[in-house]
């Protein structure tokens, strides 16, 4: 069955960007002249993606508006000549069916997912993280994931190599190379630290899902800080049927962190058009 739906939770409160989280969603940062979550959702799209799910919280509202018709704003740069202008803003719109939903349940990265289950009804889907974007020159990334789910209708898993600190930052995957770059899991755990595991197989937020993982949310326990954890349940769900990941050819970045902010802003302004050839010269002056 055709991927077609993403969802994406937008819910968190961003405290590592505090204070310009406050009382803006971290989401809503621009990267060069564009918010975080707009690459996302164009990144998804690239991939195939037709449906939209975000999955927000009380203080995201300015997300929603982002991706809404504004007919005011669109006359109004009409009637000033700002044809582009008005073209870009009135095709956010347009760029898939967008659907909202209020985050409810416990704290964790699982609740957001289990929160869509209605609208993603009995399909695979996608899930991606609001702060994740990806620099892939060949494919988009969801592109990769959704090309080894084609081949063995399974579960998969983005992947990354870490380091030994990335053990305590992310989750990982202990698994057989079944192709170049694709793993089918054997374990997967939260968080392990260098000394419980010898993978260095970092998840780095990306999977596409069969339906089941519902249940395995709904039958996982509070794990971690009381907490829903994805990966308890993918862990779950692991002894029911085989998973699977996927090295992705890109590069990710965390703009939802100070210095990854930074860092993408740098990255996607040394490739706009209308800057990159000043920006860069300030670069090469400053250093």
């Amino acid at each position: 069955m055709k991927i077609r739906k993403v969802v994406i939770p937008v819910a968190g409160l961003g405290t590592r960007l505090l204070p310009a989280t406050k009382a803006q969603p971290k989401e809503m940062l621009p990267i060069v002249d564009k918010p975080i979550i707009q690459y996302i959702v164009e990144q998804a799209v690239a991939a195939g993606i037709t449906d939209v799910i975000l999955v927000t919280g009380a203080t995201k509202r300015a997300i929603e508006d982002h991706f809404d018709r504004n007919e005011y704003l669109e006359d109004y740069l009409q009637k000033a000549g700002k044809t582009r202008a008005r073209q870009q803003i009135k095709e956010l719109a347009e760029l898939a069916n967008f659907i909202f939903i209020r985050q409810k349940g416990p704290y964790g990265n699982g609740t957001p997912v289990l929160n869509a289950k209605s609208v993603v009804g009995n399909e695979p889907f996608a899930v991606v993280w609001g702060d994740d974007i990806w620099s892939c020159p060949k494919k988009p990334h969801l592109r990769q994931l959704i090309e080894v789910f084609n081949k063995y209708g399974d579960p998969v898993i983005t992947v990354k190599e870490t380091d030994d600190a990335g053990t305590e930052k992310y989750g990982i995957i202990e698994g057989v190379e079944v192709e170049k770059d694709v793993y089918q899991v054997k374990t997967i755990m939260e968080k392990p630290g260098p000394k419980k595991t010898k993978s260095r197989l970092g998840s780095h937020g990306g999977y596409i899902f069969t339906p089941d993982i519902f249940d395995a949310l709904k039958d996982t326990p509070l794990g971690k800080n009381n907490e829903l954890w994805l990966v308890d349940a993918i862990a779950r769900l692991l002894k029911k049927r085989p998973i699977y990941a996927k090295m992705i050819d890109g590069t990710l970045h965390d703009p939802g962190s100070k210095l990854g902010w930074l860092k993408a802003n740098v990255e996607f302004g040394l490739k706009d058009k209308e800057i990159k050839e000043e920006f860069k010269y300030f670069l090469k002056n400053k250093i």
